[in-house]
């Protein structure tokens, strides 16, 4: 049993004493998680996988079945790339970080050291811009990019649009759960976490350290405070400038 110190008298059984017991589990468990990272060997690049002369994939390089990555990708050391996944021109991935199966990094978008994304999540597709013309909606180009930092996870089928003018930014140690979405131009502040079928608008800035429950809906052009924590299900329509419980 993992323990705190206040409830440690109550077991009589073997046990280990922890500051947070959660952690302390967390930290066990990863140490006997039967995933193993992809195998690192001289036949790491399957013969399925297309890379274009023009990308530069370091020689420890993972790279899984029907794969694409196209000119101008910059691969570091120690990545690990899953099946089906597509790289795009000029996308950057920083050392040490694994995209799974089936994953989109489209154009230009850039990717920092130990990152995580997870299958199907799609970073950098086309932001929502449109324009009602006379004859119906007409397409706003979106010219920016996603710049994810250091150590952020994306969940599975997660999609973050890219910036119209500006970037959308994921700051270091973000943690996105699966069936997010995250619109043009918003940033969101270190160690923020957003649980699952959350929707963000464009242009909303999250601050840091911020909880963000699942299935809440964030209007756009907003700006949230540090250290907030929005409840499951909340539908945030204005400004949340104090930390706190919403």
């Amino acid at each position: 049993m993992i323990l705190s110190a206040a409830d440690a008298d109550g077991f009589e059984g073997n046990k280990l004493i922890a500051k947070d017991p959660y952690l302390a589990y967390a930290r066990i468990a990863a140490l006997l998680s039967y995933r193993k990272e992809p195998h690192i060997g001289p036949d790491n690049i399957h013969i399925s996988a297309v890379i274009d002369e023009r990308a530069s994939v370091a020689k420890d390089v993972v790279v899984g079945a029907n794969t694409v990555i196209y000119a101008g990708a910059s691969i570091e050391a120690g990545v690990s790339i899953g099946s089906g996944c597509i790289i795009g021109e000029n996308v950057k991935i920083g050392p040490h970080s694994v995209i799974h199966s089936n994953a989109v990094i489209e154009q230009g978008c850039l990717i920092g050291k130990k990152c995580r994304i997870q299958s199907g999540a799609v970073i950098g597709g086309r932001g929502f811009g449109l324009a009602r013309g006379p004859d119906g909606w007409e397409e706003v180009p979106q010219m920016g990019i996603v710049i994810l930092g250091d150590n952020v996870e994306v969940g599975a089928n997660t999609t973050i649009d890219r910036g119209a003018i500006g970037n959308t930014e994921i700051a270091f140690g973000v943690k996105i759960d699966n069936q997010v979405q995250i619109a043009h131009n918003v940033s969101i502040g270190e160690h923020t976490a957003i649980a699952a079928c959350v929707g963000i608008a464009g242009s909303t800035k999250i601050g840091a350290r911020c909880l963000i429950g699942g299935a809440c809906g964030i209007s756009g052009h907003l700006e949230i405070s540090d250290d907030v924590i929005v409840m499951g299900f909340t539908m945030v329509s204005k400004s949340l400038s104090a930390p706190g419980q919403y």
